[in-house]
């Protein structure tokens, strides 16, 4: 998949098959459009282009209006345009979302910005899409635009649209309680994340359980609830481990008020100090809760690992 950054250096796409929106997630429901994407380009021997903006637009607007945007992400731009790719997208493009750009008229949207960079053959776009200053544009703008444009109208009807919207907020529900199992399920996938490994107070590895601490970058990507959940880590060369995940404060220390994200990789040794880990959840095991001592929260840390061992043995 290629992926564009700058307007100004896109190619001559070839019978563009053009949709946008950002697919956040791209779940189960995601797929389904992407695939009549995919389609669509097959038939008329063109490509498909698809156009996604960062920041995300909630968050810019909500910037403007003076707020903190309370929208969290499932999926960052890396990650999306990883699934992307694998979902057959054949050009994927950034566009940089500002106040200026959302100040477009649907009409300077159209022709300056759709018409002008990407000559699609065919716009496909939600029946409920908008688009330009105030959202006024819409699939009606467009019908009306067809008649004096050279381009096909491809519309989603509602059921589709609304179905994706449903999973969408299913989805970011079932993630916010720790109901990882039924995300997985939505999503077609294990939830995941990413981020280097940290240094951290290394008390995991004086246990018999060390960890590697992960530093997540992006502040607006949704994590699970504080807790202990069966996970697997993929390293950077690819291997996959089985292993178990803790996200919380570590309430059996005292003066430990951050939050920390750390996984314990079973049948591993080694040194991944500033590297990227991929981390896949796939169980919620059990709530953080505060232990008299050491060697108690050492005893639940043995009982989780077998715990997690079991899960895996039934896979």
């Amino acid at each position: 998949m290629n992926i564009y950054r700058q307007l100004e250096a896109l190619p001559k796409f070839k019978r563009a098959v053009l949709s946008m929106g950002s697919f956040d997630g791209v779940h189960l429901g995601h797929q389904h459009i992407i695939k009549q994407l995919v389609q669509l380009a097959e038939a008329q021997d063109g490509e498909t282009v698809l156009l996604t903006f960062d920041p995300h637009p909630r968050i810019v607007l909500a910037q403007k209006r003076g707020e903190q945007s309370s929208l969290r992400l499932l999926t960052t731009l890396e990650e999306k345009a990883d699934i992307l790719e694998q979902a057959g997208i054949a050009n994927l493009v950034v566009v940089p979302f500002t106040e200026a750009f959302s100040s477009l008229s649907p009409a300077d949207y159209l022709d300056q910005f759709l018409l002008h960079y990407f000559q699609p053959a065919c716009i496909a776009i939600g029946y409920d899409h908008k688009f330009g200053k105030g959202r006024a544009g819409d699939i009606h703008f467009l019908r009306e635009a067809q008649k004096s444009r050279n381009f096909a109208l491809k519309e989603f009807d509602k059921k589709e649209v609304d179905e994706i919207a449903v999973s969408s907020t299913k989805i970011r529900r079932a993630i916010s309680e720790g109901k990882i199992m039924l995300a997985q399920q939505l999503l077609g996938r294990p939830y995941s994340f990413s981020g280097k490994v940290v240094k951290g107070l290394q008390l995991g590895r004086k246990l018999g359980f060390p960890t590697a601490n992960i530093s997540i970058e992006n502040p607006y990507k949704l994590l699970p609830p504080e807790g202990i959940y069966v996970a697997q880590v993929i390293l950077p060369n690819g291997e996959k481990k089985q292993g178990m995940l803790y996200r919380g404060p570590r309430p059996t220390l005292e003066n430990e008020p951050n939050i920390t994200v750390e996984i314990n990789i079973f049948d591993f040794e080694g040194d991944l100090y500033g590297q990227e880990l991929k981390v896949e959840m796939l169980k919620y095991l059990r709530a953080d809760v505060r232990f008299e001592n050491l060697d108690q929260l050492s005893a639940q840390l043995a009982k989780d690992r077998l715990d997690s061992l079991a899960f895996f043995a039934q896979q």
